[in-house]
């Protein structure tokens, strides 16, 4: 398949409201063009019966249910890589109240922390966004774990994903 084909492709399932592609978060014009999107499908059934299993694990699975909860708050969310090349999996803007400035909520998924190599990987990847997004608190979602972690610049905040969701859920 021809690279402008798969493009099309993508662009008609996102027109069709199956899939969502996310940009890297800067405000360069040119990193944004030359960076990878990635790519969230709005049903998690349909993303497990059309892929491989490779493709679809328990992390993969977490991070497109994670979006899909951002995504009804609000439809701004990309992801980001800190000057090192660390990589945070969502950065969502939310919805403000009239004269304020926008949130910015940052956002890794990661099914377990049990492993202390993950859990400083991704510590530190939220720890290095958060100090160069000028941003005080960060997330870190799982399938269990919760706990508060101080670091240099705010705190990451471990929360299993049910507590995560009904975070998510709008307020009426």
């Amino acid at each position: 398949m021809r690279k402008s084909s798969e493009v099309d492709w993508l662009a008609g399932f996102e027109d069709a409201g199956l899939l969502f592609s996310v940009n890297i978060f800067s405000s360069s014009p040119t990193r944004i063009s030359v960076n990878p999107r990635k790519v969230y499908c709005v049903d998690h059934a349909v993303m497990t019966s059309v892929s491989s299993g490779i493709l679809t694990n328990r992390d993969s699975l977490l991070e497109n249910l994670v979006f899909t909860a951002l995504r009804r708050v609000t439809p701004e969310i990309f992801y980001f890589k800190t000057n090192t090349g660390r990589e945070v999996d969502l950065v969502a803007l939310l919805p403000s109240a009239p004269g304020q400035e926008r949130a910015v909520m940052l956002v890794q998924v990661c099914a377990s922390l049990a492993d202390p190599r993950v859990k400083q990987s991704e510590v530190r990847s939220l720890s290095e966004a958060m100090v160069e997004l000028a941003v005080a608190e960060g997330i870190i979602v799982t399938w269990r774990t919760d706990e508060t972690i101080p670091v240099g610049f705010g705190t990451i905040q471990v929360m299993p994903v049910w507590r995560f969701l009904l975070k998510m859920e709008p307020r009426t």
